[in-house]
């Protein structure tokens, strides 16, 4: 019974960490962006090297090309497996391929996949 109940907290302590929205608070950097396999130009695309998510309190949202700024709402759901993002009228779900503290992939299937990087504000 022992040896049970030292694998099984074995197992919950290395089954992974999974991400949550307080982790998702901050800056974080486009830093590359596939559709159908082929890689973007971000910055011929957006006209900027400089595309920032940013998640604060509350569900507020920013998006930053440049010198443009876009604010929405956000919202992860429950088992953090998906990202809605509303900066239009049109709420966008990305699903979330990989979210550490540091690093995000997420997929929209008519837009493509989307990397960003955490940075200090």
């Amino acid at each position: 019974m022992k040896k049970l109940l030292l694998l099984l907290v074995f197992i919950i302590g290395f089954s992974g960490y999974t991400q949550t929205s307080k982790e998702l608070l901050g800056k974080w950097q486009l830093v590359k962006w596939t559709k159908n396999g082929k890689d973007k130009d971000i910055k011929s695309y957006f006209k900027t090297d400089q595309v920032y998510q940013v998640f604060l309190d509350g569900g507020e949202f920013q998006s930053i090309n440049g010198e443009q700024i876009h604010k929405g709402k956000w919202k992860l759901s429950k088992d953090n497996a998906s990202l809605t993002i509303t900066s239009t009228l049109m709420p966008v779900k990305f699903q979330i391929d990989t979210f550490t503290a540091q690093k995000r992939i997420m997929t929209y299937a008519s837009l493509g996949t989307f990397e960003y990087k955490k940075v200090d504000n």
